[in-house]
């Protein structure tokens, strides 16, 4: 009896852990969040960049020598 009772218990735990399973599915991956979230592209590299802050930062950084476009140049 015990037995049967105990079987019962392993399938509904498994039924519950593959609902929460598929509920985490849909959530997953925040790729697609993160690429909209770039919006903002090097004029020298292409690289994406997020704001125009990061821009400014990028440029110093790696392209020292070329002018940081204004910032009205990225105005959706």
């Amino acid at each position: 009896n015990f037995e049967m009772a105990r079987g019962q218990q392993k399938e509904q735990a498994r039924q519950k852990a593959q609902k929460e399973a598929a509920k985490r599915a849909g959530a997953g991956s925040q790729l697609g969040a993160r690429a909209a979230g770039l919006t903002i592209k090097c004029p020298k590299c292409f690289i994406a960049i997020a704001n125009y802050n990061l821009l400014k930062q990028h440029m110093e950084a790696k392209h020292p020598k070329e002018t940081v476009p204004p910032e009205s140049d990225f105005q959706k």
